[in-house]
């Protein structure tokens, strides 16, 4: 017994050498004495007033493109003209399906790989019924409390207008990139961007089949941190999950509904959607979350870096905190959301079909092929067919943090918000960035350089969109300082 205890001392003690020599070792990712981005010759309240007066022409794109009134759009257009001249002289401007821009500031030398800077010009439709609980009318471009509230405000006007604003502010002060400079505007990216992004990335490849980088809204500087920290984290998305949507559907008897069959065809469909959401996809560290921790443990306090550092041993307990919330769960898994139920006419009479409509969001690493195979697996019922809804997508190619493109980013964040520390992670949204990730696959980051607390990151999409003015001259800056640091 002795000697067990004795052996069973020396491996506990082993183990914990592990850990700490793990722990020690752990590099500090975080880059160290980066200068401040230099001023940009903008007045403030000019560059403030011109994107508001953006945010007053609603280019709100609908789910039909039928739908979408694209009065607005020819609008924007003509301001954007109006509001920066230098730009629209100096720069080469082409147009794709009459609203997609694409505008090219050749740089000085040629044998350089373009930097691709991406913005969206239009805006998602305020919910019927909620305009009233704005505290600024959502299409009136007003401040009001610090704040400048509009839809577009956030999502994604600022950097329509910010790009702009840096790239008119260095040619007003004679500045020549040695690296030539894309700026895309897609026009329909928040209807998945087929008319815009995916027609402006065919453009570029023509015209430039290889890339240094692509820049995308995405990730942002989360004011309260993440992670159990206080500071400022710079969120820079790497990568973005798949999209697959799935209709379950199950045929049974109609009739009346005083004498139903043990299960109905609602009964059937509702079962397998129980069944899906009981049986959630296997969470993983591999699909971005192992990224994330590594450029944040060593800031956090040591017990929680020596997890961290461990994820080997403490993989398990990481999964189970950051699963107990939404945004957590769905860093770590694909994503299970029905979506849509619909089934019968009338209150007494037995539908004869019913459907469900199932979204998922892909982890890095599992394939549409995979999630469908598992997803009839779980349902396990041949009564319940299951049918794609389009063609699906898997995530995004995972772009490197080791290469000179990323650390030029890296220096930038740190130059305009040197309280933040910065750190990849996975965006579970979508962004027009997908359709160029081929282009690029190395180097395609989704991040938008704005300060932003838990509320105003709320207002993405929501009611009170709202921006504060002094971002909105870090954004400026960040862009300008981009742009000479590629």
């Amino acid at each position: 017994m002795r000697r067990f205890l004795l052996l069973l001392l020396f491996a506990a003690l082993a183990l914990l050498g592990v850990l700490l020599v793990n722990t020690l070792r752990l590099p500090n990712r975080q880059l160290a004495a980066v200068p401040a981005a230099p001023a940009v010759a903008v007045a403030p309240d000019s560059a403030l007033a011109h994107l508001a007066g953006a945010l007053r022409i609603p280019t709100v794109s609908r789910s039909k493109y039928a739908d979408t009134d694209t009065v607005p759009f020819d609008q924007l257009q003509a301001y954007l003209q109006r509001t920066f001249p230098l730009v629209h002289q100096q720069l080469r401007r082409q147009t794709v399906n009459h609203y997609g821009l694409l505008y090219e500031w050749p740089g000085t030398d040629p044998a350089l790989k373009p930097l691709l800077l991406l913005a969206h010009q239009d805006v998602v439709p305020v919910l019927p019924g909620t305009e009233g609980q704005w505290t600024r009318p959502p299409f009136a471009g007003q401040q009001a409390g610090g704040y400048l509230y509009s839809r577009g405000a956030l999502d994604d006007k600022l950097n329509v207008l910010g790009q702009l604003e840096a790239v008119e502010a260095l040619l007003r002060a004679g500045f020549r990139p040695r690296r030539t400079v894309l700026l895309a505007f897609g026009h329909d990216e928040e209807t998945l961007g087929q008319r815009g992004a995916a027609a402006l990335a065919a453009l570029v490849q023509k015209l430039h089949p290889q890339l240094e980088m692509v820049f995308d809204e995405g990730g942002l500087v989360k004011a309260d941190g993440v992670a159990g920290l206080t500071q400022p984290v710079a969120l820079v998305g790497v990568s973005e999950k798949g999209y697959l949507t799935l209709e379950l559907s199950a045929t049974g008897q109609g009739g009346h509904s005083s004498m139903p069959p043990a299960l109905t065809s609602v009964g059937r469909v509702a079962a397998a959607v129980a069944r899906l959401e009981a049986a959630p996809f296997p969470a993983r560290l591999d699909g971005g979350v192992s990224g994330l921790l590594a450029y944040l443990a060593p800031a956090v306090p040591f017990g929680k870096r020596l997890v961290f550092a461990n994820q080997w041993l403490f993989g398990g307990l990481i999964k189970k905190s950051l699963a107990a919330t939404p945004s957590g769960n769905a860093a770590l898994r694909t994503t299970t959301a029905p979506t849509i139920i619909r089934g019968g006419e009338k209150d007494n009479v037995l539908p004869i079909g019913a459907t469900a409509t199932v979204n998922f969001r892909l982890l890095p690493g599992d394939s549409v092929a995979a999630v469908l195979r598992r997803v009839r697996e779980v349902i396990d019922d041949p009564q319940v067919q299951v049918k794609m809804l389009g063609s699906g997508r898997p995530a995004s190619p995972v772009s490197g943090t080791d290469n000179a493109a990323f650390t030029a980013l890296h220096r930038t964040i740190k130059s305009v918000f040197p309280q933040a520390l910065v750190a990849p992670y996975v965006v579970v949204g979508a962004t027009d960035a997908r359709a160029y990730a081929h282009l690029c696959p190395q180097a395609t980051y989704r991040f938008m350089p704005v300060l932003m607390d838990q509320a105003a990151i709320e207002s993405l999409h929501g009611t009170n969109e709202r921006l504060r003015p002094s971002a909105y001259q870090d954004l400026i800056r960040f862009y300008a300082a981009l742009i000479r640091n590629t």
